[in-house]
């Protein structure tokens, strides 16, 4: 009863047409049409008026409509006396516009369960004790410490303190199965803990974990409405034109003012060009469930109508954490021993290539030696002594000041080398490189067949290493050595239009927003990528850009032919009653089942529970390494 209660209160319109109707069949059965007449006929009147208000102000706002057509077949249904087909009418568009209300709900739930999951309370754990605080999530600070319970929403970024746990990220990144996380690892805000308790540590503050920033996206892209669904609202100028011209010419040659009337009853299809927004919304919810959030439905038109994609290389084509590939020691030392040596003199640097070492050292158990006797010197190497000894380890010319005999080692494409020196003599090398991800030739094979012919990359790297990278993966079209203004320059320079931009760093951020569509790696977290971006894929998965692409093309085919689809069968529906064969209360019934069929077919755009769980591109390449940038 509460339900029913709040479906009236949310539609007054429809609830006072269903009441108007049940009043109506009393009287009638009372014998008193004329009252019944008089009853229908005034509620017309009172909805033509709210309608026409209505119709005005948006005509002041630039937008044309089907309005009209609407107004018009109700006054002309109470001049001829079909009272009863005044009634349907109404009943036809406050039921239609509350049916596609609730479709857009149902296309939006993915979206809204977002913001209906925001964790607000955290269970903090205080210093030494086991005693547990419930506080605001929003009160979280760095460092603290927290309990989440079994199923629990994690309420902000963390670390795990516990040994282990898995968590259920289906709602970050659609990834249906539960993630084993180990202590140290980091847990995303917004996932949920499995059947054990765990603890965490805080890494971020609410506002700037993953799971807020997710929902700034949403919120954002719910607001949106899709140029497509404004070209919709364009057809309904000449379906009105079309309309009022079948139904003068039914008037004029049957000479009954009843057929100008039963043509209009038929061609008023209000909810029907507002499958469009449905349809968009079902596309975004579709992508949200397939780990991409997408800023508005004018991203998924512009998706479906691209003709190049350009990407960023440095974590986008490949994984951007850079690997030890192999390491090549010089007699006495052994592979250990060389890499043990290095790794203890980066640990004293900065730089992303020292964190590969010392990582490639600790997998194998290597007990690094610790000094007060190291310095970096920016963009070359260390220098560090560990008691007698004296290590210099970084590029080949930095090195060799200290070691005459270092040569350059023999190098694969797309190869870096470090350099070593013990007490002044060469020691070897260790090969480093950026692994290419697996999916990435088959992703640009896959936006190819969407329609996406044209590929570019650019890369800050020199052009030996970016030409490298583009054979592995299929890119013809390369440029090399960019400054972030470059490739601004080198997006807005591209005939072949609409552009998407696929990047990951805050060095992106600019030519993301300058793109037609900008695509943001968003996996590791929010950036200034993501927020100047039009799309951000959630997950860490390159081949989701093509899934965009995809389900951008879907949407845009679906939201058409909804708009195809009404028009087709109103304009059938007209010619029929042109000739006097459908009467007007009929016609008011048949013209609610066009509406109902557009906005169903609007829903397809929602698309499967199947496809929200493949991963990547079915298509895997053998991966290769590429150098990370040289200090």
């Amino acid at each position: 009863m509460s339900t029913l209660t709040g479906a009236f209160r949310r539609y007054p319109v429809v609830a006072a047409t269903i009441l108007i109707g049940l009043i109506g069949l009393v009287l009638w059965a009372l014998g008193l049409p004329l009252a019944v007449q008089w009853l229908f006929s005034g509620l017309g009147l009172v909805v033509a008026g709210i309608q026409g208000v209505g119709m005005v102000k948006r005509m002041r706002q630039g937008s044309f409509g089907v309005d009209l057509l609407a107004i018009m077949a109700i006054i002309a249904t109470i001049l001829v006396g079909e009272y009863v087909a005044t009634l349907l009418i109404v009943l036809m568009l406050s039921g239609g516009a509350a049916l596609e209300d609730y479709a857009a709900g149902r296309a939006q739930r993915e979206l809204t369960s977002l913001l209906d999951r925001a964790p607000q309370v955290a269970h903090l754990l205080r210093d030494g004790s086991s005693e547990v605080e419930d506080i605001p999530a929003t009160l979280v600070q760095v460092g603290d410490v927290l309990l989440v319970r079994p199923s629990e929403i994690v309420p902000v970024d963390a670390d795990l303190v516990s040994e282990s746990a898995a968590f259920d990220e289906s709602s970050l990144t659609g990834e249906s199965l539960p993630v084993e996380r180990r202590a140290g690892d980091p847990v995303l805000s917004g996932s949920i803990n499995g059947q054990a308790a765990a603890t965490v540590r805080a890494t971020a503050l609410a506002a700037d974990s993953q799971f807020q920033q997710i929902v700034a996206l949403v919120a954002e892209a719910s607001a949106s409405k899709a140029p497509v669904v404004r070209l919709a609202d364009r057809y309904a100028v000449p379906f009105t034109v079309v309309a009022l011209l079948v139904a003068g010419i039914a008037w004029f040659v049957s000479g009954d003012p009843v057929r100008f009337a039963e043509v209009l009853v038929v061609a008023t299809p209000c909810p029907l060009l507002l499958a469009a927004p449905v349809a968009f919304m079902g596309g975004m919810s579709r992508a949200a469930r397939n780990g991409i959030i997408v800023k508005g439905g004018g991203v998924l038109e512009m998706l479906a109508r691209a003709r190049t994609v350009v990407f960023d290389k440095t974590g986008t084509l490949t994984y951007g954490a850079p690997t030890i590939a192999r390491v090549c020691p010089e007699p006495p030392y052994t592979e250990n021993e060389l890499l043990t040596l290095a790794a203890s003199a980066e640990q004293y640097s900065s730089h992303v290539l020292a964190a590969s070492v010392v990582t490639a050292a600790e997998m194998r158990d290597l007990t690094l030696l610790r000094t007060e006797t190291a310095v970096e010197v920016p963009a070359h190497g260390v220098t560090a002594r560990f008691g007698a000894q004296e290590v210099i380890v970084g590029k080949l010319a930095f090195v060799a000041e200290h070691a005459p005999d270092a040569y350059p080692a023999e190098l694969a494409g797309g190869e870096l080398a470090i350099y070593l020196a013990v007490d002044g003599q060469y020691a070897g090398c260790i090969v480093a490189g950026d692994q290419v991800r697996d999916n990435a030739r088959a992703t640009v094979q896959a936006l190819d067949r969407l329609g996406v012919h044209e590929s570019v990359m650019l890369t800050g790297d020199a052009r030996p290493t970016a030409n490298h990278i583009a054979r592995l993966v299929g890119i013809t079209r390369v440029r090399a050595d960019c400054l972030p203004a470059d490739k601004v320059d080198a997006v807005r320079a591209i005939r072949e239009r609409p552009v998407i931009m696929v990047g990951d760093g805050v060095n992106d951020a600019p030519v993301l927003a300058v793109a037609d569509v900008g695509i943001a790696m968003g996996a590791k977290g929010a950036t200034a990528a993501s927020e100047s971006a039009d799309a951000v894929i959630l997950l860490d998965d390159l081949s989701r850009a093509a899934r965009a692409v995809g389900i951008g093309r879907d949407t845009v085919r679906i939201a058409l032919q909804s708009i195809w689809l009404g028009i087709a069968l109103s304009v059938g529906l007209m010619l029929v009653a042109a000739f006097g064969l459908i009467p007007a209360t009929v016609g008011a019934l048949l013209q609610e089942l066009v509406d109902l069929a557009t906005i169903l077919n609007a829903l397809r755009a929602i698309g499967g529970r199947r496809d929200v769980r493949a991963r990547g591109v079915a298509a895997r390449v053998p991966a290769a390494t590429q150098p990370v940038p040289s200090r």
